[in-house]
Order: C-alpha cells, then sequence, then structure tokens
C-alpha cells in the first residue's frame, strides 16, 4: 500500500526538493504552501504522516499541528528554522507533534526519522490487532486492543508516540525499562543517541495520566536508571 506524506512547507524551493526526495524513495506526496490549505488538504488526502514547517503563513505550524490532532492520531513531524529546545519540544508535544527536526534536514537522518514513525504508527496498530492487553484500576483504563485511553472516565487522546511509550510500560508493568531500552522498543535503533527523549516524553505523558504529577503513581523514576510503571493494583 502506498504511504502517502502529507508537506507543509511555504518556502518552494524546500517544498520542491523535499517532494522529489521523498517521491525518489517510493512516497505518494502533496505539498500545501501555508496553513490553511495544509489543514484542507489534511482533510482531503488523510495521510499517513505529515511534516509541518512551524513558521507558516495564514495558520502558524503549532496551530495547523494543534487542530490535526484534534481529529487524527496520524504521524507529525515539526520542521523549523531556529534551535530546539527542550521547552520547544514540549511545547510541540502539548500540540501532539510526534518529532522535531532542524532545518536544513539532513538527508540520511531525515528518512531514518520518517521511517522511524512511520513504523511506530504502524506497531501500535499491529499491537492493537495482535494483543488483548489492558490495564485498569479506578483512575485510568488503557485498552491497547481499542486504542482507547480513559482518565476517570473521559477519553483522552495520545500521539502515537505517547502511546506506544505507555504501551510499552504496560507491556513491561514491574520491570525497570532502562532508558536506552525505552529508546530501542519506543522509537527504534534511529534514536540510540537521543537520551534526553525518555525524559521529555515522560514528563509530558505523566501530565496526562498522572492525578498528581509531582507525585507520580504509575511512572516511577529509577534514577540514573530508567523507570517503571507500577500502577494502583501492584
Amino acid at each position: 500500500m502506498t504511504t502517502r506524506i502529507l508537506i507543509v512547507e511555504d518556502d518552494k524551493e524546500m517544498a520542491r526538493l523535499l517532494q522529489l526526495d521523498l517521491q525518489r524513495s517510493g512516497y505518494q506526496t502533496s505539498v500545501a504552501a501555508n496553513g490553511l490549505e495544509g489543514l484542507r488538504l489534511f482533510h482531503d488526502l488523510r495521510p499517513n504522516l505529515v511534516i509541518l514547517d512551524i513558521g507558516l503563513p495564514l495558520m502558524d505550524g503549532m496551530t495547523v499541528c494543534q487542530r490535526i490532532r484534534d481529529l487524527s492520531n496520524v504521524p507529525i513531524l515539526l520542521m523549523t528554522a531556529h534551535a530546539v529546545s527542550e521547552t520547544d519540544i514540549a511545547d510541540g508535544l502539548n500540540l501532539g507533534a510526534d518529532e522535531f527536526m532542524l532545518k536544513p534536514l539532513r538527508g540520511v537522518e531525515f528518512h531514518a526519522r520518517i521511517r522511524a514513525l512511520l513504523r511506530r504508527a504502524r506497531a501500535v496498530d499491529d499491537e492493537a490487532q495482535e494483543q488483548a492487553l489492558v490495564y485498569q484500576d479506578d483512575y485510568l483504563q488503557v485498552d491497547v486492543a481499542a486504542h482507547r485511553v480513559l482518565i476517570g472516565g473521559d477519553e483522552i487522546r495520545l500521539t502515537p508516540t505517547e502511546f506506544k511509550l505507555l504501551a510499552t510500560f504496560i507491556r513491561n508493568r514491574g520491570q525497570v525499562l532502562t532508558f536506552q531500552q525505552l529508546l530501542e522498543q519506543v522509537w527504534g535503533p534511529e534514536y540510540t543517541s537521543e537520551h534526553h527523549y525518555p525524559r521529555i516524553y515522560v514528563s509530558h505523558l505523566r501530565r496526562k495520566i498522572e492525578p498528581d504529577v509531582k507525585s507520580p503513581v504509575y511512572i516511577q523514576n529509577e534514577y540514573g536508571i530508567g523507570y517503571r510503571f507500577v500502577g494502583s493494583k501492584a
């Protein structure tokens, strides 16, 4: 099945180069030159992945990201010409992004990240089909097969990366997962040097699922090693 990628980029030359590069790799691509057009094409095409510049005319990339995430769990890669800080990553995660990359994009790393995002999204779907993995207590309910997370009975939306991270914790409940194990199991081999990723994403996931972020009861630190999913029934 052809993988459809939507590129939302107002720099015409940058968009053209990205489109040619991705088409050479066998992807079906569409390009939007502003945020409003990007949102319209997303509705029309329902792509498998969105590559989204932050600095867009008519509607900025952060707003487009948020609008898309309200509708879909599609992987979203944000591009920026400015240095990416941990605060930037956290802000993007708050709006539903899965990944940040700094322009100009480096070809090998760019394609590795694209493959990893698509693989992660497929892995979530595969897990939903293959495993009847469920966690449930009075506060948190996670049904991997149904791809549903409920907090106090209300459903919340997680990005593919966040859901993959939570499912990995639940699958290994009670076990310490090292930072390296999390990078390999959730993000893939392309991310083994991104040592800050588990900390940033765990922090963000906690804000979504923990009753009290300052005193987490589900995802607990093993200082200097990694994290352990405990839960109220442990």
